[in-house]
């Protein structure tokens, strides 16, 4: 069941990039990266891996995803990382345990229980295209220790208005 937390700024080590959903590795396969390069500094995670949707255009399968991953301590970022922070704010928070193909659903009960409670989204509608302000999936399930997705937890965070 769908619940509203409060959170605090986040800060965060990110990449950005434009993609499909059949192109999603793109950024994906950045995590493993971005940790050992955080490793190699001595920069610990203080939360779990996230993709951040900035925009969402279902009908021409375009969006601007982030991977990032949470640091308690400021760095220098190399290349096309970068450092920001997930704003603070009033979350609707469900979890599944399962495959991330199954997201859809759990993702489409979510937005009928917030909508249900005539809750608003920090989103807008421009041209067919949904911008978020923090629409947030989290994996705190280690892929190294449980290599199976469909034994995965994964966290949805989608900031209210």
């Amino acid at each position: 069941m769908p619940q509203i937390v409060e959170f605090p700024e986040r800060p965060y080590l990110g990449i950005r990039k434009t993609i499909t959903m059949t192109t999603f590795g793109v950024v994906g396969d950045r995590i493993a990266g971005m940790i050992g390069w955080l490793a190699e500094r001595g920069v610990a995670l203080t939360g779990a891996p996230f993709f951040r949707y900035d925009s969402i255009d279902m009908a021409a399968d375009r969006l601007v995803v982030q991977v990032g991953v949470p640091i308690g301590v400021p760095v220098e970022p190399d290349g096309d990382m970068f450092t920001d922070v997930l704003p603070a704010g009033r979350f609707v928070t469900t979890t599944h345990h399962g495959h991330p193909d199954q997201l859809p659903g759990v993702i489409d009960t979510m937005l009928k229980w917030a909508e249900a409670q005539g809750l608003e989204w920090d989103m807008t509608r421009k041209d067919g295209t949904e911008h978020w302000g923090c629409r947030l999936e989290l994996y705190p399930t280690n892929p190294l220790d449980a290599p199976d997705p469909n034994d995965w937890d994964i966290d949805l965070q989608f900031r209210l208005a």
